[in-house]
């Protein structure tokens, strides 16, 4: 391998937003092309006009470039092979089927979309299926039943007409695929697809075949759907007598339920995008809307399909280059489980202290709050184990800087219940919190030993509710301490206030 330059090629359609599938093939492209000092190119299979979506173009070059996976060559970053549009490779397209058709590798079709529905109805009720092939095609409308003559008047009147790739039947095809092996096709099964539609523009199984061998691609990694298409393709790289470049198909990403792959077609309970897609009114967040990490992302998307062995989980990007081989990815389909996306990105998370210190600095100035550098960091420690992405750590910490401004409205309902009790609990409580001298975490705690279990609702969870609002938060004598005796005096009569 290493004698021969890895050219590899992420091939989307602009048909919408990506999503994980996409933006894996996209990331295991990358990696096998860095892994060898090899090219990773994007081309766009824009041939089909009728599924186009605008923005869809731009929406994967910031995908690639969110993710830090960006093409070496292609569309948006040029290259010796341009264009990289399928749409403005028609002429190309049209050289190489006329040589299909001199050879006796292709042939002409007139036949309608009625046509062959009609033709299809009747096989059905036949209890037979209707196929476009050897066994068909003698009895239909083509130019395998015409005579040169016959043929040139078709076309001279501008009747409609597609392309078919011719299959001969009879024979066994044997074709290699780096991660599943040896895959054997009879021909008798394959029907006549369709190379050129009637509209004159080239299908993915022509224009996929001729690029791929001009661009000199000596790997097509893509998706498991492709794998039905492996023998066309392996047949028009022989008629063209082209060495077909190395096949690998990638496993599917199921939902973790089993119940079929994901999809950007039935929206599921979890993000599929990376990155927001907005349609009209519609707008779907992705995986940086939300909070994630992109390496955290790609960590993720790495692991969906491959193994690299040992129990490790954490790799940067580097790291993944250097590991990655097509050899140990899975050739069955990979559940994914959002759960475990929150764990990659709170692993990292931890390691992006810095981010979190930026962020928090940003919310302190906006709400006008004072605070000293070592007393933030301090905050960030105790609270970044609680937290998943860097937003949250507002939620988690504001009670270490401002007291609450909401209470939880289910405990404080529990609290009027026993009102006066409480109260007269909390002020006593309150006079023996200006005797802690000094007021430290040790006094602090040595002050609540005597009340624990003397009051059906709980005087450490009183404290807690005053001072943060809810009984969440990090440890309790903690919180006294880094506020101070004066703040936490006047969070207890805030309450004492909001109980009356």
């Amino acid at each position: 391998m290493s004698q021969q330059h890895i050219r590899v090629r992420f091939a989307p359609s602009p048909t919408g937003p990506l999503h994980l599938g996409g933006v894996r093939t996209a990331l295991y492209n990358y990696l096998f092309a860095k892994k060898h000092g090899g090219t990773f190119i994007l081309r766009i299979e824009d041939t089909d006009k009728k599924r186009f979506v605008p923005n869809s173009e731009s929406y994967i070059l910031k995908t690639l470039k969110w993710c830090h996976i960006e093409p070496d060559e292609g569309v948006g970053y040029g290259g010796p092979y341009s264009p990289y549009h399928q749409s403005k490779r028609i002429n190309i397209y049209r050289y190489y089927i006329n040589q299909l058709l001199n050879n006796g590798y292709a042939y002409y079709a007139f036949e309608t979309d009625d046509d062959l529905g009609i033709k299809r109805k009747e096989y059905k009720n036949m209890g037979l299926t209707f196929s476009y092939n050897y066994e068909n095609r003698n009895k239909l409308d083509n130019s395998l039943n015409m005579t040169k003559e016959q043929l040139k008047k078709k076309l001279d009147i501008c009747s409609s007409y597609v392309i078919r790739f011719k299959i001969n039947p009879g024979e066994k095809l044997k074709m290699h695929d780096i991660i599943r092996g040896w895959i054997t096709i009879h021909t008798d099964q394959l029907d006549d697809k369709i190379l050129l539609k009637s509209d004159g523009v080239a299908t993915y199984h022509l224009a996929s075949t001729i690029d791929d061998h001009l661009m000199k691609i000596t790997h097509v990694i893509r998706g498991e759907e492709w794998l039905s298409s492996l023998a066309l393709h392996f047949l028009l790289y022989r008629s063209f007598g082209w060495d077909p470049p190395n096949f690998a198909h990638l496993p599917l990403i199921l939902k973790k339920d089993g119940k079929g792959k994901i999809s950007k077609r039935n929206p599921e309970n979890f993000p599929i995008y990376p990155m927001q897609w907005i349609n009209g009114d519609t707008i779907i967040p992705g995986y940086k809307e939300l909070g994630y990490f992109p390496d955290a992302f790609v960590n993720m998307l790495a692991l969906l399909g491959w193994n690299p062995g040992g129990k490790r989980e954490i790799f940067s990007l580097q790291e993944l280059v250097k590991t990655f081989s097509l050899s140990r990815i899975k050739k069955s389909g990979v559940f994914f489980d959002i759960k475990k996306v929150y764990w990659f990105n709170k692993k990292y998370l931890i390691s992006k202290k810095e981010e979190v210190f930026s962020f928090m600095c940003k919310k302190m100035q906006k709400n006008f709050i004072l605070y000293e550098k070592d007393y933030l960091w301090k905050v960030i420690h105790l609270t970044i184990n609680r937290i998943h992405f860097i937003h949250e750590i507002w939620e988690h910490s504001f009670y270490f800087f401002t007291p609450p401004s909401y209470y939880d409205t289910y405990f404080l309902r529990k609290i009027k219940n026993n009102h006066e009790q409480i109260i007269f609990k909390l002020k006593n409580a309150k006079l023996s919190l200006y005797k802690i001298n000094p007021f430290t975490y040790v006094n602090v705690k040595l002050f609540f030993q005597k009340y624990e279990n003397k009051c059906r609702i709980k005087m450490m969870q009183l404290f807690r509710f005053a001072l943060v609002g809810n009984l969440k938060g990090v440890d309790l004598f903690t919180i006294l301490e880094m506020i101070g005796k004066k703040e936490s005096i006047q969070r207890l009569d805030n309450l004492i206030n909001k109980i009356k």
